[in-house]
């Protein structure tokens, strides 16, 4: 420890210095790690977003089909209901139920729509209405039922059927048979 006070110094500013180039390589190589390590995580999100656009539109397709559901089993109640207090004033069954369903349901094809609708009084069902081409209920789909069918104390029942669409990116992912059934049985006033 026998050196001169100038080299001492000098010694004390080569080792700042180098401390500092240390510190400088240091910093650049975590800098480019950092960077690296940004790549890696865009590169695995890159991946993964595919997936995760799928399983979102998966939720929201699942959605609007519930929603179809729930909206055809709200529209079978309207029209049973209708029906049930339309004792004596309707000779068209299906003209009653279709335009409460419709009213209830407006976001449903009604194209798509099938109608079946019973009374049934004593045990014995009678079919009034069997539907199954178009919900407008032409006259040759539509039976006129005698005035007894709708009485005090007869069950009329509402069924109706809708396919089940799950498609994204135009492939369907329900089953080709698939079809909503709502269905509600009110008693006649």
């Amino acid at each position: 420890m026998d050196m001169p006070i100038g080299r001492r110094t000098e010694l004390g500013a080569t080792a700042k210095r180098s401390t500092a180039s240390m510190e400088l390589r240091v910093n650049a190589r975590s800098a480019g790690e950092r960077k690296g390590e940004r790549g890696q995580a865009m590169f695995e999100f890159a991946l993964l977003l595919p997936i995760l656009m799928l399983i979102l539109l998966g939720m929201i397709v699942f959605g609007i089909a519930m929603n179809n559901y729930l909206e055809m089993t709200n529209g079978a109640t309207a029209g049973a209901q209708a029906l049930a207090i339309s004792r004596g004033q309707t000779l068209d069954p299906c003209m009653t139920v279709s335009g409460p369903f419709f009213a209830a349901a407006p976001n449903l094809t009604q194209a798509n729509l099938k109608f079946t609708i019973t009374v049934t009084q004593g045990g014995s069902s009678n079919v009034l209405v069997s539907n199954t081409a178009n919900p407008s209920c032409p006259a040759a789909n539509t039976t006129s039922p005698p005035a007894s069918y709708l009485t005090q104390g007869a069950t009329a029942t509402v069924t109706v059927t809708y396919p089940c669409n799950l498609k994204i990116f135009g492939i369907n992912f329900a089953p080709p048979t698939a079809t909503f059934t709502a269905q509600t049985a009110e008693s006649v006033q």
